[in-house]
């Protein structure tokens, strides 16, 4: 196997992974991630021990025990820029070798989780609710730079979106990927889902108007109408195509799952999405402590 040059994996004087700041053995096989560094303690305040903490720019990270589980909460920041940063830094802390710096013969796959705060896009999924995301579809062009493939039913999906709501004459080309059928399935009970829509903004690609004018003044309309057999977009927000389209190539287990705090139809936000977002934590930490190993 070839050697990655130290242009291409960048590892720091401490022996850890530059953006993150993490050595490999600082990572737990369970990674949840959150877009604000300042979630990261209200995860692991649940923990019953923290033995590593880090921090380098946004990307702050805790590693510890739920019970006798080990679980690490690590910070993204917002976008899609930052988690192919993200993932890809992940995957090389357990499928690249430090010391030889070449990619292991055997590889290893992350849970990856993302907690999250989102839009809905049906008037039925209210705020304050919780949605977990059956796929992720991307229209800001990040996995478009890597060798995603997508399959026949996936491409007969793409086709019908993109022919309903005219997006590619303006962003480009979406793609989709879905969740690890091992994590969603524990995510049914008082979640919604569907799919998610992941933008690279959050005001004129969500279709908010401010001083500018958008491109697609009807956006918010044609994906919450559109439909693909029994699927139907819930909600948009910034990452969870990115997670799961890198996670997909990469082999890992990934699933975002989003509290509620706008309701793009209603026109309502949340009174209270911290407490809506602590519910969502707490309800993680039960599901991961009693099914996911």
């Amino acid at each position: 196997m070839s050697r990655i040059e130290e242009s291409e994996l960048i590892i720091n004087e401490r022996g850890a992974v530059y953006h993150l700041d993490l050595r490999p053995e600082e990572l737990a096989g369970t990674v949840v991630t959150v877009g604000d560094p300042g979630r990261v303690p209200e995860v692991s305040k649940h923990f019953d021990s923290i033995e590593v903490k880090r921090e380098h720019r946004e990307f702050i990270s805790h590693t510890g025990y739920v019970g006798k589980k080990r679980i690490t909460v690590l910070s993204s920041g917002i976008g899609p820029d930052n988690i192919d940063i993200v993932i890809n830094e992940l995957d090389a802390l357990v499928n690249i070798d430090f010391e030889t710096r070449q990619i292991k013969s055997q590889k290893s796959s992350l849970n990856i989780i993302r907690i999250g705060t989102s839009g809905s896009l049906q008037g039925d999924i209210p705020v304050d609710g919780f949605v977990a995301s059956t796929h992720g579809l991307g229209i800001d062009n990040l996995l478009n730079f890597y060798r995603l493939e997508q399959n026949d039913q996936e491409k007969e999906l793409l086709h019908s979106f993109i022919t309903h709501t005219q997006i590619h004459n303006q962003v480009g080309q979406p793609y989709i990927s879905s969740a690890a059928a091992s994590l969603i399935r524990h995510f049914v009970t008082n979640f919604h889902q569907g799919i998610t829509v992941t933008c690279p903004g959050f005001y004129g690609p969500q279709g908010r108007i401010l001083r500018l004018g958008v491109r697609n003044p009807d956006l918010v309309n044609r994906l919450t109408d559109f439909r693909f057999g029994q699927h139907r977009i819930t909600n948009f927000e910034m990452e969870t195509s990115a997670i799961y389209g890198l996670g997909r190539l990469l082999g890992h287990n990934c699933l975002a799952i989003n509290a509620i705090v706008a309701n793009r139809v209603q026109k309502e936000f949340s009174k209270d999405a911290k407490a809506t977002i602590e519910k969502l934590i707490q309800t993680f930490i039960r599901i991961f402590s009693d099914n996911i190993s």
